[in-house]
């Protein structure tokens, strides 16, 4: 069982910079807890995500020497790759590959066609630099733009990027659109279909519905979840008012309710949980 936290959801898209320093000194804090990965940055144009312009200085921050947590760093595109491929300390790279034409131009300015060459020269480089990539499939459960949608849409594109040797893949509710009956045939359907894959989900969800999508999942055979402490957050790019994330706290309730053990020091979180918003307050 995984459990993916992700501040870099959170904070992407508030408008005011937080600065540098709270935000070392928060991942120090989260990399502390026991999470499997940590998404705690992003190697993309500052001008389209200020917020995370700092990335470099962030990590040349972090205090790595007493945990066992790995680093996920996104990248919309090869420079970006190039840039993350520098830091030792960067496990993952993480790349969003859209079954929306319109999303996949808006979040890289590329198109799907476009993107998934992308995809094969990242992987490649990731390999070579001892990384891996997790591709993240964006509006995988419908969009918001009146685009055709359909599961064989994701079902495709995972095709595609089996055939490139992608080993990790997360199906990601961009606009947190997703239903019970979609999860639970593309999970149990790709989970069936591609063994040698780790699938992960990436919910956005509101309070009222969260459950029934991580439900969904799980019974389906996910084990790999991303969300947020106090579930902040979205996707500034897909114009949706950053409907929330999944709750780091509802998420790990409910897979204890189930028997997971997951090993995580309470302290510290629930410490994390309760002052996040001195975080965000500059």
């Amino acid at each position: 069982m995984k459990i993916i936290e992700c501040p870099r959801d959170a904070i992407q898209g508030i408008k005011e910079f937080i600065p540098t320093d709270k935000k070392i000194e928060y991942i120090n804090q989260l990399l502390k807890i026991g999470f499997d990965t940590i998404d705690f940055g992003s190697f993309v144009s500052p001008k389209i995500i200020p917020q995370l312009k700092d990335t470099s200085q962030v990590i040349e921050g972090l205090d790595l020497e007493k945990t066992s947590t790995k680093l996920l760093s996104i990248i919309a595109n090869f420079k970006g790759a190039q840039l993350a491929k520098e830091f030792d300390a960067i496990d993952y790279l993480g790349f969003p590959l859209s079954v929306s034409e319109v999303f996949q131009k808006a979040n890289t300015n590329k198109t799907i066609t476009d993107a998934i060459i992308e995809v094969e020269r990242i992987n490649g480089l990731a390999i070579n630099y001892r990384k891996k990539l997790v591709v993240y499939i964006s509006m995988a459960f419908g969009n918001p733009y009146n685009e055709f949608y359909d599961v064989d849409l994701v079902v495709n594109l995972t095709e595609k990027l089996n055939e490139l040797g992608v080993e990790t893949i997360s199906l990601s509710d961009t606009t947190g659109v997703s239903i019970s009956k979609d999860i639970s045939l593309l999970f149990s359907t790709l989970i069936k279909q591609y063994p040698k894959i780790e699938f992960g989900a990436h919910f956005h969800s509101r309070n009222d519905n969260w459950i029934d999508k991580i439900e969904s999942a799980y019974n389906s055979g996910c084990r790999r979840f991303d969300s947020t402490i106090n579930g902040y957050g979205g996707c500034p790019m897909a114009d949706d008012k950053l409907v929330g994330n999944i709750s780091t706290e509802n998420l790990y309730s409910y897979l204890k309710s189930k028997g997971e053990k997951i090993d995580l020091n309470t302290d510290i979180f629930k410490n994390l949980s309760q002052n996040f918003y001195n975080l965000i307050k500059s």
